[in-house]
């Protein structure tokens, strides 16, 4: 895209953006962060600014990834509030998966509901026993007729407390075992014979839940995307989603708040650490915008397991290298959005979207062609 058209659309996103956001932060969790969230969101929807790169068939834009990453540099200078929050599921990978795998009826109901604020999504990916091994899942689901009965346990999955739907994997063939026999749902959350269970993290909020299914029936023809027993494919693009472009507002984030340690760094001792940042930080922001223009016109790689990996390790850093620079009861420091609360919500980004081990695996096997290892 002609850099005038680029430095034009930055201009408009900067005006649009000191005008419309929000003076105040978001929730952390439960129904205010709900309300919050989706009134942000239905505020970028009415403004133009929802679903940049999404076809426009789909309520999108159809822009380039060029003009997602200048909205994103613009949406983190200006503060904007975190874009990790109840509607990221439902923007960055339910709503890419069905536009790549869903039924048109599924298409034409819920993409507008996701981009227009209505809704929020949840993931239903993870179990006890089966959160990084995701093809060793147990949760059942019995075909009776044009339903399936769903019962099992899933857990971490975020913000299920106060979500409409949720993307679900489970196992339709009781014979199956590791990748086969999987589907994807899209499950209701307020159908009976769901439990939820908000899990309250060290970092203070109880955004992760655990979710019970006791005989929770869903419709086949709504509610299956990429066809019964196709799960792990259609969990795959989910997941190339999640490990790849869906994060880039946060790594673009990131960035800036290295660079504001940097311009707040006065303790000589901290400056090599600093300087050592900076500079992965610079890497970080290479790969990201390599990686995502790369990814335009089609599903995100494997290599997104790199800048998944990095993005976590790096975040850990730089929170506690903010920690040791401002010192334990300074301002910085201090509320629900300081780097006291990044310090501890870091950790679960080494986790989120598969364990650092797992990126590893995926790194190795299927970017670098290395043999599979044991199980």
């Amino acid at each position: 895209m002609p850099s005038d058209d680029l430095a034009q659309f930055r201009a408009e996103a900067r005006s649009w953006l000191h005008a419309n956001t929000p003076a105040h932060s978001a929730p952390l969790d439960g129904p205010d962060s709900r309300t919050f969230v989706l009134d942000w969101q239905r505020c970028m929807y009415e403004g133009g600014w929802a679903g940049l790169t999404w076809p426009s068939e789909y309520g999108g834009r159809s822009l380039s990834v060029a003009q997602q990453i200048v909205w994103f540099e613009e949406y983190a200078r200006c503060g904007a509030p975190s874009t990790h929050n109840a509607s990221f599921v439902g923007i960055n990978h339910a709503g890419p998966t069905i536009i790549a795998c869903g039924s048109v009826e599924q298409k034409a109901f819920h993409l507008p509901k996701i981009l227009s604020g209505e809704v929020i999504w949840c993931q239903g990916f993870s179990e006890p026993g089966a959160g990084s091994d995701l093809a060793s899942l147990r949760t059942k689901g019995r075909i009776e007729g044009d339903e399936i009965v769903i019962d099992g346990q899933k857990i971490w999955s975020s913000y299920a407390d106060i979500g409409d739907y949720q993307e679900l994997l489970i196992r339709t063939d009781p014979e199956s075992t590791r990748h086969k026999g999987l589907t994807w749902l899209i499950c209701p959350m307020d159908l009976p014979g769901i439990t939820v269970r908000p899990i309250k993290t060290m970092a203070g909020p109880a955004k992760f839940c655990e979710v019970f299914y006791d005989q929770v029936r869903v419709p086949i023809r709504e509610s299956v995307v990429g066809g019964i027993g196709e799960g792990w494919k259609t969990a795959m693009a989910t997941l190339s989603f999640e490990r790849g472009t869906a994060s880039l507002a946060l790594q673009i984030s990131l960035v800036g708040k290295v660079e504001q340690l940097a311009a707040d760094c006065i303790d000589p001792f901290v400056a090599p650490r600093l300087a050592d940042l900076r500079a992965d930080a610079a890497a970080l922001k290479a790969m990201s915008y390599s990686f995502a223009l790369s990814s335009e016109h089609g599903t995100p790689g494997a290599e997104g397991s790199l800048i998944r990996l990095y993005f976590a390790e790096l975040a850990k850093r730089a929170s506690d290298l903010a920690v040791d620079l401002y010192g334990i009861g300074s301002p910085e420091l201090a509320g629900e959005h300081g780097w006291a609360f990044e310090f501890l919500d870091a950790y679960s980004e080494t986790i989120a979207g598969g364990t650092a081990e797992i990126q590893r695996n995926i790194i190795g096997e299927r970017v670098l062609g290395l043999p599979r290892g044991k199980a």
